[in-house]
Parts: C-alpha cells; structure tokens; sequence
C-alpha cells in the first residue's frame, strides 16, 4: 500500500449550467498530474458528494479512470452516517475497480466509540478493497480515538487514516499506536509541515488544487529529512491556504480555480453557493502576490 503514502488530491466536481463539466477535469486532472499528484479521491466533501447522484459518480470516476490510465490510486468516498449505506457504496466502488476506500467517521447521528468501531468494521469486511479511515471533527462532530483507530488497525483491509482534526499531537499518538506500516494521511492543509515531521506519510489535499507542485516538493524534502522546507513552503503559502477555508470548502478552492482558468466556472450545487464578492477580492490578491495570477 505504498502508493497511498502520496500526495494526494480530494477532486472537486466542476459544474457547468447545473451539469458535471468534463472538459473542465480533464483539464484539471492533466494539470495535477503534470505537477506531481500521486493520487485522487473522487466523491469526498471536496466533490460535494451529498449532491451528486449514483450515476454522476461512477461516470466522474470511469471518465478520471480513463485518463488516468492506472497511472495514480483512485480512492472512493464511500462513508456516510448509515452503516448500511456506506458498505453498498463501498461494494459498489470495488466492482467500478477503485483502488481504495475513504470512509468518514458517521456524521449527526454522534455514535460512541463502540458504534464507530463496528461501522468500520463492518465496511472493512465488506470489501476486499483497502480501506482509509477519515477522522475529520470539524464536519462530524465525533472525533475517533487513538484506542478506537488502534484497534481497527488490527483488520487486515484497514490501513490507514486521514486524520483532518488538525492536532499534530493526535497524529502523533494514532502512529505511536498503530505503528509505521499505518498508512497517516494529513487532511488539513495548514498544519500539513508539522504533520509530516511527527511522521505523517502524505496528504489528501485541497490546497493542492492551486499548489500541486509545491505540495508533492513538501513531502519529498519530508522524506529526505528536510523539514524546515516543508514548513517555509507553508510558511509561503500560510494565508492563501487560510483563504481556501475562509468559507465551506469548496467554494473558494473552485473559485481560486476559475481564477486560474483550470475550470470554466466556479459553480457549486446547492445549499452551497458560490464566493462571495469581497472574499473573492481578498483570494485574487493573494494569488497575485503568490505568483499564481498575473
């Protein structure tokens, strides 16, 4: 499971008049990969997947199967807050040949620690796809504990997390408790540096929408010993990667995008709309001063 220790990016879903955009990824996906991505999740949040339907998802990940030609991982987002539902979904991605699973912890519903070891358990054993655990409190209220991600690192199929809380110190315990073969994925971009020399293995990234490059050169340096390199880039990057958070991702990662011309539109589905003016004033600037406009 090597080639999930990578730099990795959660694929938004360009939009167009109310439709999926594909010239708009295939622009997309041929930008990231010319500039070092190692991977995508397609259907994360990132994709704004409580708005996509069944067919809108398995077309997006055949057409990124098409161009990617087997060249990077493709993980599908599978989770949801029914236990039932998630395992449907993750079957479904692995009959579509997807190369792995991203399930979110289950969100509103706030289940104990007990009722999320049996959600992941029972997706794991559902498959035989690898399955990454994606711990993101933020979004779901429920955060997994060390001992709870300790102990379904003990299932065979389940071999790694996207630990997105943001707290180096939790990255730091899950890979103390589950050891280095443990697949530990940053899912906040902010604090991607500090995550990297606590032990982290890669990214699964927003950021690296707009900063593909600078993002697989951080991971690199990591694996080098190099990370004061890493955090400068970051230190670079600081506040335009604060400005892609400034509102409910994705909304100004796919405005930051349309800015770009890598996508037509910076379109989203609702309840999300799109940047609003003075934000998108404050992201332009920024951009500019980081060499990414002209």
């Amino acid at each position: 499971m090597n080639n999930l220790k990578a730099t990795i990016t959660a694929l938004i879903t360009p939009f167009h008049e109310g439709k999926i955009d594909y010239d708009s990824l295939e622009r997309l996906l041929d930008h990231q990969l010319k500039n070092g991505i190692e991977g995508f999740v397609i259907n994360g949040t990132t994709a704004e997947s409580p708005t996509l339907e069944k067919s809108e998802r398995e077309e997006i990940f055949r057409f990124a199967r098409q161009f990617t030609q087997g060249r990077v991982p493709l993980i599908m987002g599978t989770g949801s807050n029914s236990t039932e539902k998630t395992v449907q979904a993750t079957r479904e991605a692995e009959k579509l040949g997807a190369d792995a699973v991203l399930v979110v912890v289950p969100y509103y519903n706030k289940p104990p620690q007990r009722g999320l070891f049996a959600h992941f358990k029972k997706t794991a054993e559902s498959t035989s796809l690898p399955v990454l655990l994606y711990n993101v409190p933020g979004r779901t209220i429920t955060s997994l504990a060390v001992e709870t991600v300790q102990e379904l690192s003990r299932i065979k199929n389940i071999v790694g997390i996207k630990e997105a809380s943001g707290k180096i110190d939790l990255a730091r315990d899950i890979q103390n408790a589950c050891g280095r073969e443990f697949i530990l994925l940053s899912g906040d971009d902010g604090t991607y540096a500090e995550f990297l020399a606590a032990g982290g293995h890669g990214v699964i990234s927003v950021a690296s929408h707009i900063l593909p490059a600078a993002f697989s050169s951080w991971r690199r340096s990591a694996l080098e010993g190099k990370f004061e390199e890493a955090r400068e880039g970051i230190r670079r990057y600081g506040r335009l990667i604060d400005l892609l958070f400034c509102e409910a991702n994705p909304i100004p990662v796919k405005k930051a995008l349309q800015l770009m011309g890598l996508v037509r539109s910076a379109e989203l589905r609702l309840p999300l709309t799109e940047m609003e003016s003075a934000l998108t004033a404050e992201l332009k600037k920024e951009m500019t001063a980081c060499g990414l406009l002209k």
